[in-house]
């Protein structure tokens, strides 16, 4: 853990450079060019953080270089993707005066210091991917609103922390609560508070987690420290940052970011003929099954008539992946590819296919299936969000 002086250091950095710049940017070392429109982003380094490609900095939004995620299935700590709602986020954070307050419907309310957390209560941990909702909603045809993100809005990390059922059995939620709400220490300006919210028997089945470790360290500023809500096999917008208040509700919570935001068409696709707006809506909910391929950068060239390696990752809501395949001519023909070191059902799975191209170009697509059957569609669905892209990639490449 940080001591007083380091928390007071980094504190007292992040107020100066948010003064005088508006924001916690250390510095911008270069441009990237995402392949949609208007692409150009700068990749800077924030405290904590090697660059990360910068989408907005009031709050602050940092995706993850794609490169990175060949590096191997856990994402680093410095690399993993930042996304905020609020524009107050927190500058300074006491780790001796943090309490985390379970409330609402219970027994006996509980202020949980930080040590509590570490010490007084059995420790879990496991492997698992946090996803933004609108990870590639750059790639929307037609343009939708928000962020205009690439795919680089996602990790894979290991969590450490106490279970959430543990915390609301000792504060004894009382009979008749139907949901479990969180919020954290950023404010906003104008916008409502950003409050999330579970239904009580997924709050209370064992793996929903309050984390306050990540990879074997404290969990980084800009990823929650010092505890946040881990909510396996669902899109982060559940995986509240700076977790201050659990409360226990006896009626379905109705505030903005339930009842309007992050929302999905309520059909089997979370999906409607682009350009429209669906008859009814629910909040979204688990990861949609999603493959890539991580080695191969678009426009590579790579050796004709030769062995040729072709990595990547997959991943999904918790079914665990089945089987992933390769595509060398656009879907006409594909070939399994060989499954790497299974971390979790909820974590990155590697794989590896060796592909043989002859002279020319050729468009590698690859395609996830999880251990319920479900695969990704090989054309895109749409919503007027842009939420839970997971259509079949592709990476174009020359072969000579």
């Amino acid at each position: 853990m940080p001591t007083r002086r380091e928390t007071l250091k980094l504190a007292l950095t992040a107020g100066a450079l948010a003064a005088s710049g508006g924001s916690m940017a250390l510095a911008a070392d270069a441009t990237v060019t995402l392949p949609m429109g208007n692409g150009e982003r700068p990749l800077v380094a924030y405290p904590g953080k090697r660059p990360l490609i910068r989408l907005t900095t009031r709050p602050p939004q940092l995706e993850t270089p794609f490169s990175v995620f060949d590096e191997g299935p856990i994402t680093p700590n410095d690399a993993f993707f930042v996304r905020y709602h609020l524009a107050k986020i927190p500058l300074s954070i006491d780790p001796d005066a943090y309490r985390l307050t379970v409330g609402g419907k219970v027994d006996n309310p509980l202020s949980l210091s930080l040590h509590d957390l570490r010490t007084g209560f059995e420790p879990v941990e496991f492997v698992a991917v946090n996803e933004c909702s609108g990870n590639g909603r750059g790639f929307s045809n037609p343009r939708v609103g928000g962020g205009q993100l690439a795919n680089g809005a996602m990790g894979c990390a290991r969590w450490k922390g106490v279970p959430l059922k543990a915390l609301l059995a000792k504060a004894g939620v009382k009979p008749g609560v139907v949901q479990v709400s969180f919020e954290g220490l950023d404010r906003p300006l104008l916008s409502p508070p950003f409050v999330k919210a579970l239904d009580v028997d997924h709050a209370r089945d064992g793996e929903v987690m309050v984390a306050y470790a990540m990879n074997g360290e404290d969990l980084p500023w800009l990823n929650g420290f010092p505890a946040r809500l881990v909510v396996p096999g669902y899109y982060g917008t559940y995986w509240m940052k700076h977790l201050a208040e659990i409360t226990a509700l006896d009626a379905p919570f109705d505030g903005f970011w339930m009842k309007s935001a992050y929302r999905i068409p309520d059909n089997a696709c979370a999906c409607v003929e682009p350009g429209k707006t669906p008859a009814s809506t629910v909040p979204i909910g688990r990861l949609n099954v999603r493959s890539f391929i991580t080695n191969l950068q678009e426009g590579a060239t790579v050796a004709a008539n030769q062995d040729l390696l072709v990595r990547g990752i997959a991943f999904d809501g918790g079914y665990g992946i089945a089987n992933v395949a390769v595509s060398p001519d656009e879907g006409r023909s594909w070939v399994d590819a060989t499954l790497g070191e299974d971390l979790g059902k909820y974590a990155f799975r590697p794989w590896t296919a060796r592909l043989t191209l002859p002279a020319g170009e050729h468009r590698l697509l690859v395609r996830a299936t999880n251990g319920a059957g479900q695969a990704q569609p090989l054309e895109p669905l749409w919503n007027p969000s842009g939420y839970m892209r997971n259509v079949v990639e592709c990476v174009n490449v020359r072969a000579a």
